[in-house]
């Protein structure tokens, strides 16, 4: 397969965020619990908080290096 053009990235891109989109209105992102799984660490102080969503991004970063390589293994 040959590379695509620019334009073609730019439409496979617009196309991936309208469904992304379409799956947040009609709620489908409720079920998912991101920013609150076990894991993300949450102090609470008497003056002050701390959170930090280590799980989060540890889930999300595997998810989208996934997403890059098969994006990279089909348009390159």
């Amino acid at each position: 397969m040959g590379r695509m053009s620019p334009g073609a990235i730019l439409i496979t891109i617009g196309i991936i965020l309208v469904f992304a989109g379409v799956l947040w209105q009609v709620g489908f992102f409720k079920y998912v619990p991101l920013g609150r799984l076990p894991g993300d660490i949450h102090i609470k102080g008497k003056n002050s908080s701390f959170y930090f969503p280590i799980t989060t991004c540890i889930l999300l970063s595997l998810i989208f290096s996934g997403l890059l390589k098969l994006f990279n293994k089909f348009f390159s």
